[in-house]
């Protein structure tokens, strides 16, 4: 006889040797599958890796391509429209990185760091691609965000691992967009959120030389920046990219045109009039919401119309056609913009009326809208009182036609308007002599005052009926229906005024 306990022994040994093999191997090959999920997360965001702090191995290899590589780059100078004079100051930097030595041989130093200044749009970005191509050096582009992370320490380290890079690859070029998400003033920030600008600080102008190293970076509000930021040495040139004027629209929309086919009637240059106070990216769109309408329409070429549909869409908003409005809203809509359309007809320094439409566009029933005949460089008391009365024609329409109890809320937006400007007048401009929004340097006489009142509700009356019927007018249009008023009140004046006259010599 065998003892059953003893036989069994063995194998129960073995199975539990099994087991605990089995055990270890499985908590090993879960340790380490976790270890390697936490080190590619932390990898990702750029931080402290597991083989030690600061380390580059903590980076993966996407990554680390990511950081050290520059950007593609074919733009030039040639890709550049409308900022002639910011180019002209940017050929000298181009030169430097073709031909160092031509500065150093006398001692002279460029700007380490160019600050390109100007509204969203205007092609600060363009720019820095086209010296990085016209110098055929490496362009390595940062977004100022891209700095900034939860974890702390890790947007200094960013800027550290971007310098090192670029002076493998010198000469070059460094361009950091929107710079004010990390560059602005350090009074009211974190103490990580100032470690990425410490960083930077000390890469710009610090104890090591970075030579051939331009750093360039553009922002749309450099009054935020930090004064250590744009001293001299750092950011020691400020270079201002401004809305391009009229002969720089005009080679915007040529170079935006030049690939795509045009009808005989398209005429650029009056485009480009047409369009003050757009900028390179507003242009682009006009030109590519026309031809988007030419394919809707099928046409075979790009026409005047579409172009002109593309700059009413941005200057006045989406058509609403299928909007309800019942015929006692359209007639008060009518003699609404009838109102603004006759004050800025007959206003001296008021903007050429562009179109007059009571069709719905964006959150207006209706719309006048006026273009300047010229670029302008700065305003006039004149056409700041002649702004006023046009926001108030509105309104005077309203009262003149339906009524001191029937106004309307549709006068708000230019009510807004007046009180902002009459607000700029007087505290931004020093124009408190005249805070009201009307303004009539010659009052003329009760009677003669009445009669013009009289013709001007005249006039109101014709073309708020052609707005009823035709629901659009141009420029032309409003002109023809407005003029004859015009010319007979002015003839009236003479008249007065030549009686006044002649009362005048008789008494003498």
């Amino acid at each position: 006889m065998v003892d059953p306990k003893v036989s069994n022994r063995p194998s129960r040994f073995a199975q539990e040797l099994i087991s605990t093999i089995l055990f270890t191997v499985a908590v090993g090959l879960v340790w380490l599958m976790g270890a390697a999920a936490l080190q590619k997360y932390i990898g990702s965001l750029g931080g402290i890796g597991t083989s030690g702090v600061g380390s580059s191995s903590s980076y993966s290899p996407k990554e680390l391509n990511k950081e050290v590589m520059p950007e593609k780059n074919v733009k030039t100078f040639k890709d550049v429209k409308g900022c002639d004079d910011a180019k002209q100051e940017l050929e000298e930097v181009v030169e430097y990185l073709k031909n160092p030595a031509k500065f150093t041989r006398l001692g002279g130093k460029l700007p380490k760091g160019i600050l390109l200044t100007g509204a969203p749009g205007t092609g600060k970005t363009l720019l820095a691609k086209a010296i990085a191509g016209e110098a055929g050096v490496p362009f390595f582009y940062r977004a100022g965000s891209e700095f900034e992370e939860m974890f702390v320490g890790v947007g200094a380290r960013r800027v550290r691992s971007l310098f090192q890079a670029a002076k493998k690859k010198a000469p070059c070029i460094i361009f950091i967009d929107e710079i004010d998400a990390v560059g602005s003033t350090r009074k009211q920030w974190e103490g990580h959120t100032k470690k990425t600008l410490h960083q930077l600080l000390v890469e710009m102008d610090g104890f090591e030389q970075n030579e051939g190293i331009i750093l360039m970076a553009a922002t749309n509000l450099p009054d935020i920046l930090d004064p250590a930021l744009t001293r001299p040495g750092r950011f020691d040139r400020h270079i201002v990219v401004p809305n391009p004027d009229v002969r720089g629209r005009q080679e915007i929309l040529e170079l935006y045109l030049q690939d795509k086919p045009l009808a005989e009637d398209v005429d650029v240059t009056a485009i480009a009039r047409g369009t003050p106070g757009f900028n390179g990216a507003d242009l682009a769109n006009l030109v590519n919401i026309a031809a988007i309408k030419a394919a809707v329409d099928g046409a075979d070429k790009l026409n005047a119309i579409q172009l002109e549909f593309a700059k009413d869409r941005i200057v006045m908003g989406t058509e609403r056609k299928t909007m309800f409005i019942s015929e006692e809203s359209k007639k008060l809509t009518a003699y609404h913009e009838s109102g603004h359309a006759i004050v800025a007809f007959n206003t001296e320094g008021a903007h050429p009326i562009h179109k007059a439409t009571i069709m719905p566009r964006g959150s207006a029933l209706g719309m006048v809208t006026q273009l300047p005949s010229s670029d302008e460089t700065s305003i006039s008391k004149k056409q700041l009182l002649a702004r006023l009365d046009v926001c108030m024609g509105g309104r005077v329409a309203e009262e003149l036609i339906f009524g001191q109890d029937y106004i309307t809320t549709g006068a708000s937006s230019d009510l807004n308007t007046a009180t902002e400007l009459a607000q700029y007048m007087v505290s931004s401009c020093g124009m408190s002599d005249a805070i009201g929004p009307v303004h009539i340097k010659e009052r003329p006489s009760s009677e003669m005052q009445s009669r013009i009142d009289a013709e001007h509700e005249k006039a109101l009356h014709a073309l708020a009926n052609a707005l009823l019927e035709y629901e659009t007018l141009s420029a032309e249009e409003i002109k023809r229906i407005l003029l004859p008023f015009r010319e007979g009140r002015l003839s009236e004046q003479q008249q007065q005024q030549e009686q006044e006259e002649e009362g005048e010599l008789v008494l003498a």
